[in-house]
C-alpha cells in the first residue's frame, strides 16, 4: 500500500515539496543483473561476470547496472504514492540522473521521493518526481533523478 494518496490535479499540486515516502526494500541478484544485461545487450565483466568482478574490480564483486536501478521505478513509486482521478499515466521522461554509488549484487535498495514540481496542462498535470534510491547501510545513494510522470484526466 503507497505511503502518500491523493486525487485529482489540485490533489497532485498540494503535494509540491513534500517527501511522499520510501519503496519497500528489494534485494538485487544476479539473475536479475543477467537478465538485464540479456535485455539490454550490456554483459560487461563487471556485472555478469561474478569470479573476475570479485577478483579486478574496484567494487570487490559484480554490480547491478545503473539502468537497471533506473529500471526499478515503475515498481516501486508506485508503493510510494497512489494518484487517483486520472484515466492514465505515462513515465514522460528524466531531466537529471546520476549514480553516486554502485550497487553490489545481493545488497538491498529502496527508493525515496519528493513532489518537486505539478504543473497543469490541458487535459492533466505533469509532475517531477526528485526520487533517491538508498541502499540498505551505504553512506551514498546508488541513483538520484528527477523523473517527469504525465496524468491524464
Amino acid at each position: 500500500m503507497a505511503q502518500t494518496t491523493v486525487d485529482g490535479v489540485e490533489g497532485v499540486q498540494s503535494l509540491v515539496g513534500q517527501h511522499l515516502g520510501y519503496s519497500d526494500w528489494v534485494t538485487i541478484t544476479q539473475e536479475q543483473v543477467q537478465q538485464f544485461a540479456d535485455a539490454t545487450g550490456d554483459q560487461q565483466w563487471i556485472h555478469v561476470d561474478p569470479e573476475r568482478a570479485k577478483q579486478h574490480s574496484p567494487f570487490g564483486g559484480p554490480i547491478a547496472h545503473g539502468y537497471l536501478t533506473l529500471s526499478l521505478l515503475p515498481s516501486l513509486v508506485p508503493q510510494i504514492v497512489t494518484i487517483t482521478g486520472f484515466s492514465m499515466g505515462v513515465n514522460y521522461g528524466t531531466e537529471k540522473v546520476r549514480f553516486p554509488s554502485p550497487v553490489p549484487v545481493g545488497a538491498r535498495v529502496r527508493a525515496g521521493a519528493t513532489m518537486e514540481s505539478a504543473t497543469p496542462f490541458a487535459g492533466g498535470v505533469a509532475m517531477n518526481l526528485g526520487v533517491t534510491m538508498e541502499i540498505e547501510g551505504g553512506t551514498k545513494p546508488a541513483m538520484v533523478a528527477t523523473v517527469v510522470y504525465r496524468r491524464y484526466v
